[in-house]
């Protein structure tokens, strides 16, 4: 059976290692808090950064389940640089287009959508229940939270996430290191470092 090192020991990594299983995947859990945390539910947790990157060759692949965009991103281009491996990870109960590309770390979690010609970049959450239309491009770091909807032609920049249950209308960009906030309806462009609520979605404070 392949092996995959997990590196998050958390609810998020949690359900990573499901859908891993799911996919064939072995998995063994490394966290930063080892020794300290050395398990996770029935899974072991052996070992921290560190400790993988010195395991790397006894491991098929990597995938980092960690859910801050920027250190889920960062951890992911370190160990890249050791010549880890990233899986993509696909629930059975998800809809994918073979159309669609979707680079390596990315998941897509139960019952999420992505629709064809759809470009996903590295190391993205695409959540459960998530919708991502035709023609949308996601760069790296990106988290779609539960429930939440892409309409097509959408872009989403490095590192933004999209709050739970938000929506946003077709052919809108949303900058880098933005946050979508839950049930936010985004109707218009969305510039770089902005927190946007409400229906329409709009600067926080303004």
């Amino acid at each position: 059976m392949k092996r995959l090192a997990v590196l998050g020991a958390s609810g998020h990594g949690k359900v990573i290692a499901e859908i891993a299983e799911l996919n064939g995947w072995k998995v063994f859990f490394f966290d930063d808090a080892y020794p300290g945390v050395s398990d996770l539910e029935h899974w072991p947790v052996v070992g921290g950064t560190e400790q993988l990157i010195n395991t790397l060759s006894s491991f098929q692949g990597c995938f980092i389940a960690i859910g801050n965009n920027r250190i889920r991103l960062q951890k992911q281009l370190q160990l890249f640089s050791f010549g880890a491996h990233f899986p993509v990870l696909i629930h059975p109960n998800s809809v994918v287009s073979r159309m669609a590309t979707l680079q390596d770390g990315t998941v897509v979690m139960a019952n999420a959508v992505v629709n064809p010609f759809t470009r996903v970049g590295r190391a993205n959450i695409l959540n459960t229940s998530s919708t991502v239309d035709h023609d949308c491009v996601l760069a790296d770091g990106v988290h779609i939270s539960p429930g939440a909807n892409l309409a097509g032609s959408v872009h989403v920049g490095t590192c933004s996430w999209v709050g739970i249950g938000a929506s946003v209308k077709q052919c809108v960009t949303i900058g880098e290191n933005v946050t979508v906030g839950a049930n936010a309806a985004v109707v218009s462009n969305v510039s770089d470092d902005k927190t946007i609520v409400g229906i329409p979605a709009k600067p926080l404070g303004s």
